[in-house]
């Protein structure tokens, strides 16, 4: 357990180099929960956000990951399997070997040992480190969108240099927008059905080499009604009702051909700069509602989501009977109805819903009709303002939106 232990030490200090993250101790669950769509890109399995905190000791685990577990961590450090990397990596044993003629003393042999991994990490492994290094500025990785609008096709120009030997795109947040590229390829391209501000990595070697910003705006409000793979659009001339920006559950049941609408999403879009407003001194207000029936949609939620260049605010709103099923996103750490009493959230959708979102000071502040539901600091905000998106499980329409930071108001609509 111990040695295994001093690998796993080892394993970390070449992620957190390769990652180039900063100090690990600072990480958020958006940090984690990045790693481990990298880590599925890179070797087809997803590790949890819990396991991956367990390996960085920010969730007491009293046993080893298991061997499926090392095995994904020793592929995305680029071996075989964890066998070869322990083969690869400096041995326990032979650092142990000066220090371990004190028997009686082997939690002060531990703490040596962690403290002088990572400098034996960089002994071990600085040829390779520097030739990485070296070859950096040969990597390319640029993306240009092709048209106004959505649906939108994005080139990505790559080059992954003479060294590469997997390469893949990860096109968004969503692991599953990963795609395999040719290690010799020099273009690839991608349909995006979405708007919104999306972080591509090209990933070398299971490495991310390079980054780049996707943006696909929107003219004005757009709706849509999720559905996979390719959502459907909805008529903008339509979804301006009078004095609101929705659907009526009339016009949905028409179009789907349903008149259950539990986990069937619309969603409307405005994707756009705002003016500079940033995410660390923000408001936003509206008026919302939920208009499904509950005999149509059972839990009737609604979310808001607030996208900013480097993170998002999720705000999930339901009936008062199910806000154990929501989860809330705060720019720097997920907070799940199953672990927190979010009651707060809940709501009568008989009746128009007034919210406000406000940071400041480096606190999320969620107020409701009013009444304060929600005040938590926040590590990271969410940079600058580049669109929003209201969701309802069903229909559902807003009334009006303002964004506005501390001296000024940016953005104001009445429907």
């Amino acid at each position: 357990m111990e040695k295994e232990a001093l690998y796993l030490s080892h394993w970390r200090s070449l992620t957190e180099q390769s990652l180039g993250w900063g100090d690990s101790s600072l990480w958020t669950d958006y940090d984690f929960e990045k790693l481990t769509g990298l880590i599925l890109a890179q070797t087809g399995v997803r590790l949890s956000i819990s396991t991956l905190k367990r390996i960085w000791g920010r969730v007491r685990y009293e046993s080893s990951p298991t061997v499926s577990t090392l095995n994904a961590l020793a592929v995305f450090a680029g071996f075989e399997d964890w066998r070869t990397f322990k083969k690869a990596a400096p041995q326990p044993e032979e650092v142990l070997q000066p220090v371990t003629k004190n028997k009686g003393n082997s939690a002060k042999i531990i703490v040596s040992l962690v403290l002088i991994l990572p400098l034996i990490t960089v002994i071990f492994f600085g040829k390779t480190d520097s030739k990485a290094l070296h070859s950096e500025d040969k990597i390319k990785f640029v993306s240009r969108v092709v048209t106004e609008g959505l649906p939108n096709s994005v080139v990505f120009d790559y080059d992954a240099g003479k060294s590469a030997d997997s390469v893949y795109l990860q096109q968004s947040w969503d692991p599953e927008r990963t795609e395999k590229l040719a290690a010799n390829g020099r273009q690839h391209t991608s349909i995006y059905y979405y708007p919104g501000y999306f972080d591509a990595k090209l990933v070398v070697n299971g490495k991310v080499k390079k980054e780049t910003p996707v943006y696909i705006k929107t003219k004005g409000w757009i709706g849509t009604v999720d559905k996979k793979p390719v959502p459907v659009y909805l008529n903008t001339m339509k979804i301006h009702m009078k004095g609101a920006l929705g659907i009526t559950a009339k016009n949905l049941m028409q179009m789907t051909g349903s008149p259950v609408f539990n986990e069937l999403w619309t969603e409307f879009y405005n994707v756009r700069e705002f003016n500079g407003l940033n995410g660390g001194d923000f408001s936003l207000e509206t008026t919302l509602r939920n208009t499904s029936l509950m005999e149509q949609s059972s839990c009737r939620r609604a979310m808001i989501y607030i996208f900013g260049k480097s993170n998002t605010i999720i705000i999930p709103l339901a009936e008062k009977g199910c806000t154990s099923a929501l989860d809330l996103y705060t720019s720097s750490e997920w907070i799940h109805g199953k672990d927190y009493d979010l009651r707060g959230f809940g709501c009568d959708f008989s009746e128009d819903q007034h919210l406000i979102c406000h940071v400041y000071n480096h606190t999320l502040n969620v107020f409701l009709n009013g009444k304060i539901i929600l005040s938590k600091p926040i590590t990271q905000t969410i940079g600058d303002l580049v669109g929003l998106c209201f969701g309802f499980e069903g229909a559902g329409e807003i009334q009006n939106v303002k964004l506005s930071s501390s001296k000024k108001t940016v953005y104001q609509e009445q429907f």
